[in-house]
């Protein structure tokens, strides 16, 4: 699967301010499909952590209350130009992913 977050780090006096954009429907098992009358699964991300040298800086335990292609923003003490960060989900449907971005 292609990177379904975008990432945007940027880092000023030490201090790094990350915002994430997550490609992601979100779905909450409570719509039917208008064509066929049949219920939409539920299909949603359940957790997001963002690691930086091993550790974690931000983590969000998510629902079906979170809107469809939801947008996270935090910061963190620390984080130098060029260095990485790792980004885990895991979807309420046992799926999960990781992806790393570039600390601008």
């Amino acid at each position: 699967m292609a990177d379904m977050i975008n990432v945007n780090a940027h880092v000023q006096n030490g201090i790094t301010q990350v915002k994430l954009k997550v490609r992601h429907s979100m779905e909450d098992g409570q719509r039917t499909d208008k064509k066929t009358g049949k219920s939409i699964a539920a299909k949603f991300l359940r957790e997001i952590k963002v690691m930086y040298e091993g550790k974690p800086v931000f983590a969000a335990n998510l629902s079906t209350a979170i809107a469809e292609n939801p947008f996270l923003a935090f910061s963190f003490s620390g984080g130098v130009k060029g260095e990485a960060l790792t980004i885990n989900w895991v979807e309420n449907t046992g799926k999960s992913g990781s992806q790393t971005a570039a600390i601008d």
